[in-house]
């Protein structure tokens, strides 16, 4: 009997009624300041990872044992943010009224917006937790108040201050990180003092964005704005589990892997086995 041609992330492949978290790519790089590309870095994740095993020794959980459903790519509109921003909310609301946790694939960090805005209005007094190297708090970056460059600044119009938490952050001009630190926490260079902001979420809904360019760029140069420093994989690896573990989280994504900037395909697998950990942990 033949099946249909349909590639799923490793073990993603449950019926969606049965699903209990939904994945969905976001390909989109538009508002790239850089290098483009992480419009490829979900299919290329796709495709990778069957050179993954299923089973997590760091957890002893294999994928089989969770319910994950790959809804694939959305097809969007390169030459509008907004028109692409839209259609990713669409498509994280439907799963959120599901009761279903979305988990976006990035495409550049700007993709979070749109989910970001489907989360918040299914769980008023949402929280955000951000691990990058870039601060992400630009009002506006070449004239575009849309950027990846500003994607948190634009999550803080929504949320607020006192809601967002940043960890990792080695890279910004003097003044969004000025700014910032009248609105927002940030904990430069790495992931100090995230046990006690778990402590403090506690109970409270909270959406998780990974960009990871917050790597090492000498682990993971595979990124369209890589910064020298960062987080080594058991870092960052350590932080997901905990925050899994510590918080109450209603959303979340990885973004910002380009693959065509690194040929060896490394940073790619290590995009692949991050998401195996985080659904796991999940």
């Amino acid at each position: 009997m033949l099946n249909r041609n349909y590639e799923a992330f490793l073990g993603c492949d449950c019926p969606y009624e049965k699903a209990d978290i939904v994945l969905f790519g976001a390909p989109f790089d538009s508002t790239t300041s850089f290098r483009p590309g992480a419009r490829f870095g979900s299919k290329a994740m796709r495709g990778e990872s069957f050179g993954l095993e299923s089973y997590s020794p760091y957890q002893d959980r294999d994928l089989s044992d969770i319910r994950v459903f790959d809804s694939g790519d959305l097809e969007l509109c390169f030459g509008d943010a907004e028109t692409a921003l839209a259609d990713i909310e669409e498509r994280a609301g439907i799963i959120l009224a599901d009761s279903k946790l979305p988990v976006m694939l990035g495409g550049e960090h700007l993709v979070t917006l749109g989910a970001v805005r489907a989360t918040a209005k299914r769980h008023p007094g949402l929280h955000l937790l951000h691990f990058d190297a870039h601060a992400d708090l630009r009002d506006e970056y070449l004239g575009a108040s849309l950027s990846h460059a500003s994607v948190i600044r634009r999550c803080w119009d929504l949320l607020g201050d006192g809601r967002i938490f940043q960890f990792g952050i080695r890279s910004g001009d003097r003044e969004e990180l000025r700014w910032g630190e009248r609105h927002i926490t940030t904990q430069k260079f790495d992931f100090a003092g995230l046990a006690e902001t778990l402590a403090a979420l506690r109970g409270k809904p909270v959406y998780l964005t990974v960009d990871l360019d917050v790597l090492d760029p000498a682990a993971f140069p595979g990124t369209g704005t890589p910064e020298a420093g960062g987080v080594s994989f058991p870092q960052l690896l350590d932080a997901l589990c905990a925050v899994c573990a510590g918080a109450d989280i209603v959303g979340c994504d990885l973004v910002e892997l380009c693959p065509v900037y690194d040929q060896s395909g490394t940073s790619t697998a290590t995009a692949c086995k991050l998401l195996r950990e985080l659904l796991l942990a999940l």
